[in-house]
């Protein structure tokens, strides 16, 4: 199994179009070899800043099965756009990317 996990901090009063973005996406994972499933998770306001912690979390069957997916022309497609809303991000996304050790 293979979590792989993308953190963004979203400006303050851009919450609900980041959430839109993702809503309405055209998503084609359900139909990729090895995909298993998908959450887009809302985490802490930092109380310094008033950004908005989200993470989007795919699970594959395996690393591979996630590396065959960003080599592919649904991947290209699924992210064509995704400078078109910049002025909501503080940052670029953060990509971090986990292989089971222990499951129960």
């Amino acid at each position: 199994m293979y979590l792989a996990m993308n953190r963004f901090m979203i400006k303050p009063g851009h919450e609900d179009d980041f959430e839109a973005v993702w809503r309405e996406r055209d998503s084609k994972l359900s139909e990729l070899p090895g995909f298993e499933s998908f959450r887009l998770l809302k985490g802490p306001v930092d109380q310094e800043t008033g950004q908005t912690l989200y993470a989007s979390h795919t699970i594959w069957e395996s690393e591979a099965a996630f590396t065959a997916w960003t080599k592919s022309e649904h991947f290209r497609q699924a992210h064509k756009n995704a400078g078109n809303n910049r002025s909501m991000y503080a940052g670029h996304p953060q990509f971090e990317g986990f292989v089971a050790v222990l499951m129960e």
